[in-house]
Order: C-alpha cells, then sequence, then structure tokens
C-alpha cells in the first residue's frame, strides 16, 4: 500500500507554539544565531513554521503534514489497532491497514502530540563536530548528538512548548457543547475526545451520565418533601434511603459498562500492562518474548524470582509507610483542629462570630490542605509505581484524605455526637450551596483575572518603551500569544502529576459524599446535585475552550482512582444514613434494639450485602466488547503460533542433515 489514501485526509493546522525571546538578530563572523538554527532545523524535519512577534516574547507555530506525523509514529513504533484485529507497530507503507478514529482521521490528538514531541526533541546536531551558536552575545556550543531544544529551554531561549487551540474546531466545540440550548447533555462525546484527548473527554462522559441518573433521586427527594404519607411517614425515610442506595450502586456498575463501550469505540488498548518488575529490569511490555529471551535478560530462575520478590516486596513497605504518614498527619495535625473548629461554632451565640470563625477557618484549612498535598507530591516520588497514572492514583488517595478530613469531619460532629439536626441542615446548605457556589465562582473567574493581569502587565510594558510616541493605545495582534497569556489547566496542589481534572474531580466527589452520607438528614441536596451537575457540563466546557489553554492530552482510559473512592463514600453512605436514622427513632437515647432499631441494623447489612454482590448482577463489560476483545486476542495467539512455528527447522531439513553426518 503506498498511502494515498491517508494523505487525503485534511492537514491539520497549527497545533504547538514555541515561546521564545524577543531578540535583534545579528550575524557577527562565523557564529550562528541560535534561534535562526532553529527555524532551520525545524523546517529540515518537515514541519512548517510560521514566526509571530509579540509584545514581550516571540512565538513560533508549527504544524506537520500527515505523511510527516506517520514517519515519526513510524519511528515511535507506536501501536495501533488495524482491521485484522491485531494491533501493530505503525509503518506509512501500510497506513490503509490501520483503523481510522471516529471523526475519521488517522491519528488521535493523543498520537499526535507524542509525534510532534518526537519531531521537536529529536532535533540532535548529527555533525561530526560541535556547532558554535551566538546567544546574547555570547557563545554557546551545541556538542554532537545534543537536543538542540533541551539546550534552548536550559538557557532560557525557549521559554515554553504548548498546544495551540485550532479556532474552526474550537467554535464548532462551543455551538454543540455551551451554546446548544436543545441538548442539555446530549452533545457528541467524540468531538471532546478529538480534540483533547482520551482523558478529558472520558471525563465529559462521566459527568454527562452522572448529570442525567441524578434525575431520579432529585425527584425522589422532591416527593418525599412535599407529600404526606399519613401513618407511612415512619417508612419515608428509609425507602428513601435504601432507593439512592440502589442508584449508586446501579449508575457506579454501568458506567463501567459504559467506559468499557467507550475505549472500545476509540480502539483503546486496554491490556494490563507489565508489572513492575519489567519496568525495573528495562524490559518492554509491549513487545512480545519467548520464555527463553526473557531467561537470557534475566539470568537464571532463582536470581528471577529474588529481584522479582525484592522489589515488590520494597515497592508495598514504602507505600505503606508514606500512607501511615499521611494519616498520622491528619489525625494529629488535621482531625483537633476539626473537632476544636466544630465545638467552636456549636458554642458560639453570634452569628457574625460564627461568620469570622468560619473565614478565619477558611484561610487556614487552605493551608492545611496545600501543605499536606505538598508532603504527599514528595513521599510517592520515592514509591515504586509503575507509571505516571499509578502516581496519579497514588496522590488522589493521600490528598483525598485530606479533603474528606475537612469537609465532613464536622458535619460528622454535628449529626453523631450533638445529634443536632437543625446545625446539620445549615450546615449540608453551606456546604453545598454557599461553598460550592462561591467555589464555582472563583474556579471559573481566576483564569480571566490572572488572564487579565498578564495583559496589562504587557501592555504597560510596551507603552513604558514606546514613551516617546505619545499616547498612542497598544493592541495585541496575535491570537498566539493571548493564548499564551492564559492560564494552564493544571490542578490546585502542583502539575505534577495531575492536571485540572483533579479540582473537577475532587469537587463532584466531595458534592457526592455529601449528599449521600446525609441523605436521611437532607434529601433536597440531590436537587441542587442535579441542577449543578447539568452546569457543570456546560461551564466545564466553557472553561476549557475559552480560559484555559488547551491542555497537554494525557491517556487515562478511566477515572483512575476516583472510581474506587466513589465505591468507598457509598460505603459510609450506608452506615451514616443508618446511624442518622438510628438516632432520629431513637429520640429517648435509650439505644435499646427495639423492632425499629434491630431493622435499621438489618437493612444496613442488607445493603452492605447488596453493594458488593450486584457486580455478579450487572457485568462490568458488556457482551459484544468482550467478544471482540476474545476474538482479537485469538488473532494475536494465531499470529503469534504461526510466526514461532517459522522459527523452528522443518523436520525435513532436520532428516538431511542427519544423512549428511
Amino acid at each position: 500500500m503506498n498511502g494515498n489514501e491517508g494523505e487525503e485526509e485534511e492537514q491539520p493546522g497549527f497545533e504547538i507554539g514555541l515561546v521564545v525571546r524577543n531578540r535583534i538578530l545579528k550575524q557577527e563572523d562565523d557564529n550562528v544565531d541560535c534561534i535562526e538554527v532553529l527555524l532551520k532545523e525545524l523546517t529540515h524535519v518537515g514541519f512548517t513554521v510560521v514566526k509571530v512577534r509579540g509584545f514581550t516574547d516571540g512565538f513560533i507555530k508549527l504544524s506537520a503534514t500527515l505523511e510527516r506525523l506517520g514517519q515519526a509514529a513510524a519511528d515511535l513504533q507506536l501501536r495501533k489497532p488495524t482491521y485484522i484485529g491485531i494491533d501493530l507497530p505503525f509503518q506509512w507503507e501500510d497506513v490503509n491497514a490501520f483503523v481510522r478514529q471516529p471523526d475519521g482521521k488517522l491519528f488521535s490528538w493523543c498520537e499526535r502530540f507524542r509525534c510532534y514531541q518526537h519531531m521537536l526533541y529529536g532535533i540532535r546536531n548529527r555533525r561530526q563536530s560541535d556547532i558554535i551558536l551566538k546567544l546574547d552575545g555570547r557563545e554557546l556550543v551545541w556538542k554532537i548528538q545534543e537536543p538542540l531544544l533541551k539546550t534552548l529551554e536550559f538557557e532560557g531561549m525557549v521559554k515554553h512548548v504548548f498546544p495551540l487551540h485550532d479556532e474552526v474546531k474550537r467554535k464548532k466545540l462551543l455551538r454543540s457543547w455551551v451554546l446548544n440550548k436543545r441538548n442539555f447533555t446530549n452533545q457528541d462525546i467524540d468531538d471532546m475526545y478529538s480534540y483533547f484527548g482520551l482523558k478529558i473527554a472520558i471525563y465529559f462522559a462521566f459527568l454527562r451520565m452522572y448529570a442525567r441518573w441524578t434525575v431520579f433521586p432529585a425527584l425522589l427527594a422532591v416527593t418525599v418533601q412535599l407529600v404526606n404519607f399519613g401513618s407511612m411517614q415512619f417508612l419515608v425515610l428509609p425507602v428513601f434511603f435504601t432507593s439512592t442506595t440502589l442508584w449508586a450502586v446501579l449508575f457506579f456498575q454501568f458506567w463501567k459498562r459504559k467506559n468499557y463501550s467507550l475505549i472500545s469505540r476509540w480502539q483503546i488498548n486496554c491490556s494490563v500492562t507489565a508489572g513492575q518488575g519489567y519496568k525495573f529490569l528495562g524490559m518492554e511490555c509491549t513487545s512480545i518474548k519467548t520464555r527463553l529471551e526473557l531467561l537470557k535478560a534475566m539470568g537464571d530462575r532463582n536470581r528471577e524470582k529474588a529481584v522479582y520478590q525484592r522489589y515488590e516486596w520494597f515497592g508495598h513497605l514504602v507505600r505503606f509507610r508514606n500512607n501511615a504518614l499521611i494519616i498520622l498527619g491528619i489525625v494529629c495535625l488535621q482531625l483537633p483542629f476539626e473537632l476544636a473548629y466544630a465545638h467552636l461554632y456549636e458554642v458560639l451565640k453570634s452569628d457574625i462570630t460564627k461568620f469570622a470563625l468560619t473565614a478565619c477557618y477558611i484561610i487556614l484549612i487552605q493551608y492545611f490542605t496545600k501543605l499536606g498535598a505538598r508532603v504527599s507530591v514528595r513521599l510517592i516520588k520515592y514509591e515504586n509505581n509503575e507509571n505516571s497514572q499509578f502516581q496519579a492514583d497514588s496522590l488522589v488517595y493521600k490528598v483525598f484524605g485530606l479533603y474528606f478530613m475537612q469537609s465532613y469531619i464536622g458535619v460528622f460532629y454535628h449529626a453523631l455526637l450533638h445529634r443536632n439536626f437543625t446545625t446539620l441542615r445549615q450546615l449540608l446548605i453551606q456546604r453545598l450551596i454557599i461553598f460550592q457556589v462561591l467555589e464555582n465562582v472563583l474556579e471559573h473567574s481566576l483564569p480571566y483575572i490572572k488572564y487579565s493581569i498578564k495583559k496589562y502587565r504587557d501592555v504597560r510594558n510596551k507603552k513604558h518603551r514606546r514613551s516617546g510616541s505619545g499616547n498612542k493605545k497598544v493592541h495585541f495582534h496575535s491570537k498566539v500569544e493571548k493564548e499564551y497569556l492564559k492560564p494552564s489547566y493544571n490542578a490546585s496542589i502542583g502539575d505534577e502529576l495531575e492536571d485540572g481534572l483533579f479540582d473537577d474531580y475532587l469537587q463532584l466527589a466531595l458534592q457526592f459524599g455529601m449528599i449521600m452520607m446525609f441523605a436521611c438528614a437532607f434529601p433536597l441536596a440531590f436537587v441542587f446535585a442535579a441542577v449543578n451537575s447539568f452546569t457543570e457540563v456546560r461551564t466545564d466546557a466553557l472553561k476549557l475552550l475559552t480560559m484555559f489553554r488547551r491542555p497537554v492530552p494525557r491517556a487515562a482510559a478511566t477515572i483512575g482512582a476516583w472510581i474506587n473512592i466513589y465505591q468507598f463514600l457509598i460505603v459510609m453512605s450506608i452506615c451514616t444514613n443508618s446511624v442518622l436514622l438510628v438516632c432520629m427513632y431513637d429520640q429517648e437515647r435509650k439505644w435499646q434494639i427495639e423492632p425499629g432499631l434491630a431493622g435499621i441494623l438489618i437493612m444496613e447489612h442488607v445493603l452492605l450485602l447488596i453493594k458488593f454482590g450486584f457486580s455478579q448482577f450487572v457485568p462490568e463489560e458488556p457482551a459484544w466488547v468482550r467478544a471482540r476483545r476474545v476474538w482479537n486476542a485469538e488473532q494475536v495467539q494465531d499470529a503469534c503460533a504461526k510466526q514461532l512455528l517459522k522459527s523452528f527447522p522443518s523436520r525435513e531439513k532436520n532428516s538431511e542433515e542427519k544423512k549428511l553426518e
């Protein structure tokens, strides 16, 4: 195949931007200016280059043809699914054999970004001698086989490399996701996948499904609140609690099925990656090696077993130590602080004093949370995690422990110790409505404020440089510069392991825990959750499309550690709501096991049994996805078997060799 069909695909626009320092280029002697060398090398490797001069910095916009991206994918040995059901390393000569994306393109945004990175950082000095570059009046040596871009980044000549928004696709997404008045949650998720990549598309698919499913408990909560059931009123809250628990269990089981369907539809390979031992010994998890090759790389079997066991148990001990340190810090530092705030809030009578106490609490708790997040980031760097996704999951577990204590300990204090349900409902309204509304306002206003401040500073600096030219108004003429001034889509705890989705998932998880764990105390919280989730679908899309730079794509086929956190919150909700029902029905605080209380305890155990046994009733993987996966595995097995059979000498050849002997 000659790849003519692949060449007919629409060529991508400018998708990568480089930020360089603005300088007056002058040639002196035999020295070569570093930016001119960078432009020549970028053109030489196949980029389409456009220079843009900004206020304080210069910009280089880059794009590449489909054929050049295909060559980079072949150099990377990028594995892609084929029409015969086998994932094979990409070859441009066989381009027609590889499966296209849902939008008709050959490469996804994640794959294109990897190819761009390979082309950018693959520019090396392949000459026989060093090259002298000119940099701010001094000489810079570009050594043999040294990457040019990393050298210029280290010297500060190249400040940043970031993805660029495609204006045509961005406006299309604004119309279909944000400004679409007819479809609240029926937007095409393939558009998000092709533009933002896998991880963000999975988040929006989860958010859309969550918004749709919250309609049922919201309607049920309104019914419970407005309808008087007469003599059966005492059964309303237990039935509501049981219904919401079954709803949550069903939702996450069906979400797992939805997740499997999406990754199968997008042709994502979700095979189990190699263990830590493979990474430790430098082996490729995607390569197919025979047992003989593994033994040659490992040595004898006894040494292989010892290396694996040592590395495995050392990793478990390090993770156990780090988790123990985080839990100890929460118990010894944050727990007394949270209990002191809850006790003072209960004792104080003046509303003004309570407001001042809450303001001081919010400021201090932010400091504690950031401190705990920094400690968690440092600790997981010493863990033997297999990849960045495992590190991100480890960080999520540790930081969520801090937020869990911060968000719920005061509510537990009022609900279980004082049994003050009036204060409990006030706290729930405060946390759900006031705090979350304020967080949403800050979440969407801070990026614009940061952008405006950066823009104002650049304009002011430009006016100072043009002080002799009068009061002529300064305008931005470059879209790439405006995009560069926008903040990056990073997590509030830092961008070491997680992007901005950490905050979005965290906000959704804290809201889910609040409405589930205290469902019996405040059923109308589900109404707020439904309204908020429908709003989040549009506001999050608006935030990504207009307020931030285009995020760097990340390959995460699931929501990661958050699914386990949601499962933990469901179990906690069964326990807390059972205790709340006991407190409501035991007004005299006798704690006698009467028929009503015994029924609540039995209901708790039944719900826990349903929670852990429901996976057998609703399988996580749909039948059609499992059938396709089995078929693909059989194709791979047949191909490997044929390859192994060809490697063995034939029987006829062995008999001829014996005759010759």
